[in-house]
């Protein structure tokens, strides 16, 4: 399922590559374009049989995962942002991880596309990428797959900004997996202004969430001193993206708390 509001620029490659090497039935397609003012939906319709195209005129992400879900057919069941790359390998990779038993919901690795960003993006994602929560979470990968029981936590969570953080905390460890052979391709912010616009959502995001469901089985998947100690110790040579990283996150806090919610927010240089 594919939530999209104005994705005409990315709807396309996204579609392309679910269908790569897709037989006929092999998957149900949805995507919901919610509040679009560009070709979102004619896009995806020129897929042909291959996609449903169910449109709304409510811009909400909320309300577009709800419409999918009513019009989705079957379980496992992905969530797949519109602006990241995934291939038919990787949805069988991910449907095979959700059908080991006890895992509840199952995310693909993380390939960053670093084509074109600034040494500032660079070193920020250097830690980034780095940190446990970071490595082990299902968040920050644009697709969340879930069975029929996983789907059934979800469903219950709060309405919050972080809901892919939301999704994945949910989940105890022992009951999410990254899934072997599955790889998403996420396109991370162009410039240094569009990372901290990025990380100011996602610490509010954050402090949202954790004010609504304090208690999630997954726990906190906030940041540690001592994560970043960790990574210095092991890699001195980023030294230097440490202390860049930690400026990107005091500066992102400090904006978060004196910015107002709201539950529609993404960056558009990822769309670029």
């Amino acid at each position: 399922m594919i939530p999209a509001h104005d994705e005409a620029k990315v709807i396309g490659r996204l579609l392309r590559g679910l269908l790569e090497s897709a037989r006929p039935g092999d998957l149900d397609i949805v995507v919901v374009p919610n509040g679009c003012t560009d070709a979102t939906a004619d896009i995806a319709a020129s897929f042909g049989d291959a996609v449903r195209v169910v449109e709304t005129p409510e811009a909400s992400k909320a309300a577009a995962l709800r419409l999918g879900d009513t019009a989705a057919r079957g379980f496992p069941r992905l969530y797949v942002d519109a602006d990241v790359e995934l291939r038919t390998a990787d949805v069988h990779a991910l449907a095979a991880a959700l059908d080991r038993p006890g895992i509840l919901a199952a995310a693909p690795s993380r390939a960053l596309n670093m084509t074109g960003r600034p040494w500032t993006v660079r070193a920020y994602y250097a830690v980034w990428t780095r940190l446990p929560e970071i490595r082990r979470g299902l968040f920050g990968r644009g697709v969340i797959g879930v069975t029929a029981e996983g789907h059934t936590r979800i469903a219950a969570l709060p309405q919050v900004m972080a809901d892919d953080l939301a999704a994945s905390l949910a989940f105890a460890p022992h009951e999410r997996a990254i899934a072997n052979g599955a790889r998403v391709v996420v396109h991370p912010p162009r410039t240094l202004a569009d990372l901290l616009r990025r990380r100011e959502r996602a610490a509010a995001g954050t402090d949202q969430l954790e004010s609504a469901a304090p208690d999630q089985p997954g726990g906190s998947a906030r940041t540690g001193v001592a994560d970043l100690a960790a990574i210095a110790r092991r890699a001195p040579w980023l030294t230097p993206h440490i202390a860049l990283f930690l400026t990107v996150a005091l500066i992102a806090r400090h904006r978060a708390r004196h910015a107002t919610p709201t539950t529609w927010q993404r960056d558009n240089s990822s769309r670029a």
